[in-house]
């Protein structure tokens, strides 16, 4: 089977910019911004080694990617692995297994708390549609690109972003989140330039699934922050749109929050992807997965290229001999499921 290169490349684009995102991120995940200034001299603008003081990953090497590409990259292979329609009692097996990996390399970047009490609650025997009820965090969005890579947008895209977060994050939010960045990868690697409105407008045409919650609607002030970014973009400098993100959007794991600020990143920084990324690294906040999905993003659209080269060369050296992951062959098996589609 033969796939255009301009399709590979954004798709390329769409899981290095994910990494790139995640390792610039790393370093100051769930940091504030004073401390982020303290301990790392300022804001982002590389890639650094995470101080001894950061309280997820210490001491962890520059260029090293979290818990947001790696379970992406989990959730690709399963992907594969089913023939594009998932498997859930398998998938979630493979995240406990990810999590027992991660104890036993003594890391403390493991899974976020509703895929945590999720999986637990699915190995205790709770039926996979009630064990993702309270999921309101952004765990099914940082995972969601290789759905956007793997399917057109339409029926299938909406189906498995569903059924990729309905074991952990079976809320209104976290499928609005989830359908949110999948489309947007999705629409990006189909060339369409307009992507983050047409994932927009995508997720407002389908028909609301998942348990109620009491937090704001991800669509919505997803849709708040763009507009807020066109309208007082070129009126506010990116010291002032840091205040408004972390005062009004917030940053933190809900995905009313951080997938808002990330898409709000990706319109005010469209066609600078890698000083975006640093933007986000620099915000406070849960920043790793900010970033991330703002890489996955702009590099569905901007293609590798996009990214600052020297950047995208050490993540990629670390992806492979400190994680083991083979971009080009999960990319590869990603688009065979696409280019099935017809």
């Amino acid at each position: 089977m033969v796939i255009d290169e301009h399709l590979t490349e954004r798709a390329r684009g769409a899981m290095i910019g994910l990494a790139v995102g995640d390792a610039l991120g790393m370093p100051t995940q769930s940091m504030s911004a004073t401390q982020i200034v303290e301990y790392y001299g300022g804001l982002i603008h590389s890639l650094m080694d995470a101080v001894p003081q950061q309280p997820i990953a210490p001491n962890m090497p520059a260029g090293s990617v979290t818990d947001d590409t790696e379970q992406a990259f989990v959730l690709a292979n399963r992907l594969i692995e089913d023939d594009g329609r998932i498997d859930n009692d398998a998938y979630a097996q493979d995240l406990l297994r990810w999590e027992m990996k991660m104890k036993a390399r003594g890391s403390l970047d493991l899974l976020g708390p509703s895929t945590r009490a999720a999986l637990q609650a699915l190995t205790d025997g709770v039926e996979p549609e009630h064990t993702g009820r309270f999921g309101t965090t952004n765990g099914g969005a940082m995972r969601a690109t290789p759905v956007g890579i793997a399917f057109r947008p339409g029926k299938s895209l909406a189906e498995e972003a569903w059924r990729s977060c309905v074991v952990t994050h079976n809320t209104v939010q976290g499928i609005e989140s989830t359908m949110l960045v999948s489309a947007a990868v999705s629409f990006a690697v189909e060339g369409r330039r307009d992507f983050l409105q047409k994932a927009l407008e995508f997720v407002e045409s389908q028909p609301t699934r998942g348990n109620w919650s009491a937090k704001a609607s991800v669509v919505a002030r997803v849709k708040m922050f763009m507009e807020r970014v066109i309208s007082e973009g070129v009126t506010i400098s990116d010291d002032e749109f840091a205040v408004i993100l972390r005062r009004d959007c917030g940053t933190s794991v809900e995905a009313n929050e951080s997938v808002a600020a990330a898409f709000a990143i990706a319109t005010r920084f469209f066609d600078r992807p890698t000083e975006a990324l640093c933007f986000a690294a620099s915000l406070g906040g849960d920043t790793d997965t900010i970033a991330a999905i703002t890489g996955a993003m702009l590099g569905a659209w901007h293609g590798v290229d996009g990214f600052d080269q020297a950047i995208v060369g050490q993540v990629l050296r670390r992806l492979k001999d400190d994680n083991r992951l083979d971009v080009s062959r999960t990319v590869a098996g990603l688009l065979a499921l696409r280019e099935r589609e017809g």
